[in-house]
C-alpha cells in the first residue's frame, strides 16, 4: 500500500540543503505524501498544475524565489492563500520572525530544530485548519 493510498495528506517542503531536506522527508514521509523542491519557484509551478498542498514547509533562504516571497505570492493568491505555511531559517532574529508572521505565516521555526517539535507545530496548525493530525511518530 502506498502513501496515496493510504489518504495521506500532501505537504510540500521547500529546502535547498540536502542534509535537511532529507531529515524532513524522512520524518513527515510516515504521515503525510511529501513533495520536497530546492526552490519556491519549483514548487509554485508545481501547485500552479494544480497539486495543492494541504500544508508547506519552506526554508526562508532559498533561490530563485525564497521563502518569504513564495508566502507574499501564496497569500495574495485566492487559491492559494488557505494553504498553512511553516518557515524554517537559521535566522533568529527577531524583525525576520515578525515580518514572516506578519506576511502570513503560521509558524516560524529556528534551525536547528527539534523534529518531534516540529511534528507538534504541524499538528496544531492542522488542528486549527480543522485537518485531521499526525498520528506516526518517527
Amino acid at each position: 500500500m502506498n502513501a496515496n493510498s493510504r489518504g495521506l495528506q500532501q505537504l510540500i517542503i521547500i529546502e535547498d540543503d540536502l542534509a535537511i531536506k532529507t531529515l524532513l522527508c524522512t520524518v513527515l514521509e510516515y504521515n503525510f505524501v511529501v513533495t520536497a523542491f530546492e526552490n519556491g519557484m519549483d514548487a509554485l509551478a508545481y501547485m500552479q498544475k494544480g497539486n495543492i498542498p494541504d500544508i508547506i514547509i519552506s526554508d526562508l533562504n532559498t533561490p530563485e524565489l525564497n521563502g518569504y516571497e513564495l508566502l507574499i505570492q501564496l497569500k495574495a493568491s485566492n487559491l492559494f492563500k488557505s494553504i498553512p505555511v511553516i518557515i524554517l531559517s537559521g535566522e533568529e532574529g527577531s524583525e525576520t520572525r515578525i515580518k514572516c508572521l506578519e506576511g502570513g505565516a503560521d509558524d516560524y521555526i529556528v534551525k536547528p530544530f527539534n523534529p518531534r517539535e516540529l511534528e507538534v507545530r504541524i499538528n496544531v496548525i492542522l488542528k486549527r485548519y480543522g485537518k485531521s493530525l499526525i498520528t506516526k511518530h518517527f
